[in-house]
């Protein structure tokens, strides 16, 4: 099969085309030509990531979360192409969760990388789905691996160091998506024609607590982590000052530090009746040994 990729360069588009390359071609996107779809299927992967450094400006996110979306969607519905499949987020859905999110949550998205993918969802869902063509939306939770970099490497730098864990008072939950079970959806996506159109939230089957993530850090160095058990209290008031005196721990931080975000992953795995290939430990054990290999 031919497939028509976008994003290519990017993290996910660089594992999927090598994890599928042994069994299909690629056809490039060139933001500079004309965008024509001759090919089987398309891979829409290219994106405004959401900014940890707050620099982007917000045209910036629907420029090429929604308007490329858009382009690639509408030249996907001219085409022959019978495959189309995009990378959405759960930020599309909600910036901070109480419950597990499911995919029948109703979305209501704070930023404007949420606001732009869920923007790009609507438009694809409005068109009705031409007879013999299926179009996937994936939310998937933090995608992570080697090569990655993210909140991730910033946490195994600052562990690594064997600088104590001072939050180890605060009991998450966090789901994350290894890019290897990632990858064998997407293939199993594009050969299994029983699967329906839809949007498929994408995690691994396990959240880890923050505590659990420390514990496999130290593990992948052979090394014993400290975790502190802090007061919340006094924690939360060290915050608060680090708001005043633009400190690095301060109540933003602490909140995406310690929050609970659970994805439920049960459609994709019901839709494609098999089990994911890595369980969440592996799959961040891996990704842990590929940082301490690149220090």
């Amino acid at each position: 099969m031919n497939i028509f990729i976008t994003g290519s360069t990017g993290f996910v588009g660089k594992n999927v085309i090598k994890f599928l390359n042994s069994k299909h071609t690629f056809s490039i996107y060139n933001r500079k030509k004309e965008i024509t779809i001759h090919e089987d299927a398309i891979l829409h992967f290219a994106g405004k990531a959401h900014d940890l450094k707050k620099v982007s400006h917000s045209n910036d996110y629907y420029k090429v979360n929604y308007e490329l979306t858009k382009e690639i969607f509408d030249a996907f519905l001219l085409s022959d192409a019978t495959i189309f499949i995009t990378l959405s987020s759960v930020k599309a859905v909600a910036d901070s969760i109480h419950d597990p999110l499911t995919e029948n949550h109703l979305p209501n998205p704070i930023t404007h990388y949420g606001k732009s993918k869920f923007l790009a969802e609507e438009y694809i869902l409005k068109n009705e789905i031409p007879n013999g063509k299926r179009i996937y939306i994936l939310r998937p939770c933090m995608i992570h691996g080697p090569g990655n970099k993210g909140n991730l490497n910033l946490l195994y730098n600052f562990v690594s160091k064997r600088i104590p864990w001072p939050l180890g008072s605060f009991n998450n939950k966090r789901s994350f998506c290894s890019i290897d079970n990632l990858c064998f959806i997407i293939n199993e996506l594009i050969e299994n024609v029983n699967i329906p159109s839809g949007i498929y939230n994408l995690a691994d089957d396990e959240p880890l607590s923050t505590n659990e993530i420390i514990d496999l850090i130290g593990e992948s160095t052979g090394q014993k982590n400290i975790i502190l058990n802090i007061p919340k209290s006094f924690i939360s008031v060290i915050a608060k000052i680090g708001d005043l005196l633009k400190l690095p721990l301060n109540t933003e931080r602490l909140d995406k530090l310690t929050e609970t975000y659970i994805v439920y992953n049960n459609k994709i795995k019901s839709a494609i009746g098999k089990p994911l290939p890595f369980s969440s430990k592996e799959g961040l054990l891996k990704t842990f040994k590929s940082f301490s290999q690149n220090v």
